[in-house]
């Protein structure tokens, strides 16, 4: 199911929003040029992979004098997108980033990974890795002026895809 709330926030809604800003529930969800976009934590499994993806991409990420982090507010208070995780050229220091060397995104069911990447090349993320466990497969992107491109290497890491890809271990289940 999408659901885009599209408006002013005012009365339940603004409630309903301000319900799940209180109880943490609103981690995902982003702003879509002034669109709220409500996004459900995801399944155990997605944080499976996220957490090898951490622990993979995190030593050429240190070794290159990166910095990593988990889900962040990519963009504006009134335009962003929360990537699941980020490679920084620094660690961030305000709630709303500007760009990153790197983002990633892990596939859910009904997620919007694919439709974020013109939005991600207008912030000049120079890389966009996407992993999808329903197909296990992973798609790294580079940017090429206002567009993607797949690659079989990424610069910002120097990582081969297939290197990445050979050492997950995908979870197994639906729903992801």
């Amino acid at each position: 199911m999408r659901t885009v709330v599209t408006g002013p926030t005012d009365g339940e809604l603004a409630a309903l929003i301000e319900r799940r800003r209180a109880t943490g529930a609103d981690l995902f969800d982003e702003v879509w040029e002034g669109d709220y976009h409500m996004a459900p934590a995801p399944h155990p499994a997605h944080g499976q992979l996220d957490q090898q993806l951490a622990e993979l991409l995190g030593p050429p990420a240190r070794a290159r004098g990166l910095v990593g982090t988990g889900p962040f507010n990519l963009g504006t208070p009134d335009d962003y997108r929360v990537p699941d995780r980020g490679i920084h050229r620094e660690a961030p220091s305000a709630t709303f980033v500007r760009t990153a060397a790197l983002v990633i995104e892990i596939v859910s069911p009904d997620d919007e990974s694919w439709a974020k990447l013109v939005f991600f090349a207008a912030r000049d993320v120079d890389e966009v890795l996407i992993v999808d466990p329903s197909t296990r497969s992973v798609t790294w992107l580079a940017r090429t002026g206002d567009t993607y491109e797949p690659v079989a290497r990424s610069e910002v890491l120097a990582l081969e895809v297939d290197e990445l890809r050979n050492a997950l271990e995908w979870p197994g289940g639906a729903g992801t």
